[in-house]
């Protein structure tokens, strides 16, 4: 086992994920004026988290449909400003009632 290319790997993978993490707070000094910017920059997080969790949403069921179902309940509660753990319980029962209404009624799948 080569110890010196597992410590060359290691430290170029550290370079290249601290890097970008460490140039705007070397590079910018002042803050950003730019509205556009600024709001592009409060959204990012929010866009990531939703693209790593939606397929998950739907495919984390036994069927798509009780996966639709929770995401359905999930997005009324939170348009309806209900808490995250009302939101949470809410989509969970829904996506559990829709599982067993599945198993009553085999036709549906």
């Amino acid at each position: 086992m080569d110890y010196t290319r597992i410590f060359i790997a290691i430290f170029i993978m550290a370079l290249v994920t601290y890097l970008p993490r460490m140039a705007p707070l070397v590079f910018m000094k002042r803050k950003i004026q730019n509205r556009t910017i600024r709001s592009f920059l409060f959204y990012v997080p929010y866009a990531v988290l939703a693209a790593m969790t939606f397929p998950e949403i739907l495919y984390s069921t036994a069927t798509m449909i009780s996966g639709f179902a929770g995401l359905l309940a999930a997005l009324f509660l939170a348009y309806h400003n209900k808490g995250l753990l009302t939101v949470a319980l809410g989509s969970t029962f829904i996506v559990f009632c829709s599982e067993q209404i599945m198993k009553l009624l085999p036709f549906i799948k």
